[in-house]
């Protein structure tokens, strides 16, 4: 993986290890295109590492992939039924009214 940084003043296109933080006008790129990355004509490619290595999640990135999956194995809270009024009515929003129907 590779992060590249267009510097449009000076017309180059640089090519470094992987950023970590966004920055405007930048993009990662895996590395079959880091590597076969060409620049417009007149423009300069300025390479800062020659070879990019793919690179392998890092912890972070593995406890968050675990937090989400635990989030999503936990069981869904049960739903809360209010109980009806005298007349009825279970809830109200605005002018319409949510009556319990005959049976239930």
């Amino acid at each position: 993986m590779a992060t590249l940084t267009y510097v449009y003043s000076d017309s180059t296109a640089v090519l470094g290890p992987l950023a970590h933080l966004a920055e405007p006008h930048s993009y990662d790129l895996c590395s079959e295109h880091a590597e076969r990355l060409t620049a417009p004509r007149g423009w300069e490619v300025v390479r800062l590492t020659p070879e990019f290595v793919p690179v392998g999640p890092s912890p972070d990135d593995l406890v968050a992939l675990a937090e989400a999956v635990r989030e999503a194995g936990r069981p869904p809270e049960p739903a809360h039924v209010p109980e009806p009024s005298a007349t009825g009515e279970i809830t109200r929003r605005g002018h319409l009214r949510v009556l319990r129907g005959e049976g239930t």
